[in-house]
C-alpha cells in the first residue's frame, strides 16, 4: 500500500493526511472505589457541620432576640428587668425561676453571671425598676448584655 508523492506539492500531500482519531471522552467517575468512600465521608461531615450550626443557632435564638430587644430599651431599667425576666425564664426551667423576686432573683443573677458584677447599685436599681421611674442607666444595660451573652442555660432532655 504505497501511495504516489511525486510530483503533488505540500498543500495537496497536506489534503492526503487522514485526521487524527478522536480520543474517547474521559468519564469524570472515580476510578477506585477510595475515592468514592472519601466523597461520601466528606459529605457527611459538611451535612454535620451544617446541622451543628444550625442546631446552635437554633438554640440560640432567644438570646439574640433578648439583645435585639435590649437595643431598642434606650436604657430603661424597666424594659431591662423585664428582658433579663424573659431571657431567663426561656434559658432555664420555669419552676427554677418564675418564683425569684427580690434578693433571690438577685442572686440567680449573681450566680450564673460568669463574672459576677452586679453590684448591689445596679440590683437595687433592677429590682425597683418595674415599680419606679429611674433615670435611664448604660451601666445596666452593659450588665443586661453580659448576661444575656455569657449565662450557661441548664441542659434540658430532649
Amino acid at each position: 500500500m504505497s501511495v504516489d508523492v511525486e510530483g503533488k506539492s505540500l498543500v495537496e500531500l497536506l489534503d492526503m493526511l487522514e485526521p487524527a482519531p478522536v480520543p474517547n471522552p474521559i468519564s469524570m467517575m472515580p476510578q477506585t472505589w477510595g475515592w468514592v468512600v472519601l466523597a461520601v465521608l466528606l459529605f457527611g461531615l459538611i451535612a454535620l457541620a451544617a446541622l451543628t450550626y444550625l442546631r446552635h443557632r437554633n438554640i440560640n435564638a432567644y438570646r439574640r432576640q433578648a439583645l435585639l430587644e435590649l437595643g431598642v430599651s434606650n436604657d430603661n431599667p424597666a424594659k431591662i428587668a423585664e428582658i433579663l425576666r424573659r431571657t431567663a425564664l426561656v434559658a432555664y426551667p420555669r419552676r427554677q425561676v418564675a418564683s425569684l423576686y427580690g434578693e433571690n432573683w438577685l442572686n440567680f443573677l449573681r450566680q450564673t453571671d460568669e463574672k459576677n458584677e452586679l453590684t448591689n447599685e445596679l440590683g437595687q436599681i433592677l429590682l425597683e425598676a418595674p415599680y419606679r421611674d429611674n433615670p435611664d442607666n448604660p451601666c445596666l444595660t452593659n450588665f443586661a448584655q453580659r448576661w444575656i451573652r455569657t449565662h450557661q442555660p441548664e441542659k434540658r432532655a430532649r
